[in-house]
């Protein structure tokens, strides 16, 4: 059964290469079977948040907000790309996850972290598994680091070296696992407590 994912980038810089990352796990996704939004903040430009999503009365949030919630809400599962700054994530991703709160709860996330250097933003991944747990998205226990990510792929994502697809696979394999769990725990529960508060219910006809 395929999986709504949303990809989260952070980075809106002119020079930025994570975007290749970016591409490459969303085609990835994508080759699986998997139904895969990509919210690159280019194509979503968001304000220093001033109110999250929840804050707005009804129809009354900036319409990227609305596009993007509408994505969010439906998701079974999250891919983070994030680069390092300074020993943490962009502060444009960190601005975009910000936004949202509730929409999370209850589902997975995974995390690709890059660098230019031979870390491949491990530290900065560090920090944001704190901020995913915080916000209902725990991460998987798995990492997907990319050190040099300037030369590990070509512009639309396809790696320049093979290995990326099987590494790319075992990533995958483990956050498909706790999002299949994830969904059925979920449904279980919208069934057995129409009442629950504490869980976002599944976007209708899921």
């Amino acid at each position: 059964m395929p999986l709504r994912i949303v990809v989260f980038y952070g980075s809106v810089r002119s020079a930025r290469e994570g975007i290749k990352a970016a591409r490459f796990v969303t085609n990835q996704c994508r080759t699986r079977g998997h139904e895969v939004n990509l919210i690159d903040p280019v194509e979503y430009p968001l304000p220093l948040i001033d109110k999250m999503y929840k804050e707005y009365r009804p129809g009354e949030a900036p319409d990227v907000l609305q596009r993007m919630q509408k994505l969010v809400v439906a998701a079974d599962a999250y891919i983070v790309v994030s680069g390092e700054y300074n020993h943490t994530v962009p502060p444009g991703l960190s601005n975009m996850l910000d936004h949202f709160l509730e929409e999370y709860f209850w589902k997975p996330s995974a995390i690709v972290c890059y660098s230019a250097g031979s870390y491949g933003g491990v530290r900065a991944a560090m920090t944001l598994r704190a901020t995913l747990a915080e916000m209902g998205m725990s991460s998987i226990p798995s990492l997907m680091p990319i050190p040099k990510v300037q030369a590990a792929f070509k512009e639309d994502g396809t790696p320049t070296d093979d290995s990326w697809f099987k590494r790319a696979e075992k990533f995958l394999n483990e956050l498909e696992w706790y999002a299949y769990a994830m969904k059925k725990a979920r449904e279980r529960t919208c069934q057995r407590c129409e009442c629950d508060t504490m869980l976002v219910k599944p976007a209708p006809g899921k």
